[in-house]
């Protein structure tokens, strides 16, 4: 099966039931809400971020974004890594890390971080097996015992 992956809105229809998801699995694995950074209106409008959906035989399969990292306008922060249960193992976040990792460099960012934790040992692989590597940690959940932070120049 072919993965089709198109730009979208953050806050749009598709957009918001597959971050709905994320948070809801997030919620699981951690408690709580799952993820409470704060994230602004069009922060994942381009040029300073990008928001991909990807679609398996025209279903949504998954997400990702990145927005410009505050404190420097040259690092992309990704966020919302998720694909759906039924789809995973099918090289769907794969997939969309690429993808993203893309759209921050065409759009002139020359590394990308993002924030992850224990709870997600698959995320942590597939991020190390992507040519991540482990960073001081940064952003909403620095200090956070179970927060690990990774990065790559893009």
């Amino acid at each position: 099966m072919e993965i089709d992956i198109r730009l979208t809105r953050y806050g749009s229809r598709v957009a918001t039931e597959l971050t709905t998801a994320a948070l809801a699995d997030l919620s699981e694995r951690y408690g709580g809400e799952g993820d409470t950074t704060p994230i602004g209106p069009g922060e994942f409008d381009p040029p300073e971020g990008a928001f991909l959906i990807a679609y398996l035989d025209h279903t949504p399969a998954g997400c990702v974004g990145f927005r410009t990292f505050a404190d420097d306008e040259t690092t992309a922060e990704l966020k919302r890594l998720y694909v759906a249960p039924q789809f995973r193992g099918r090289g769907v976040a794969k997939a969309l890390l690429t993808a993203v990792q893309d759209a921050a460099r065409q759009a002139g960012r020359q590394r990308i971080w993002l924030e992850t934790g224990t709870a997600q040992p698959e995320a942590i692989s597939l991020y190390e097996r992507s040519g991540y590597a482990r960073i001081e940690d940064f952003g909403h959940y620095k200090g956070y015992p179970d927060v690990r932070s990774f990065g790559r120049e893009l």
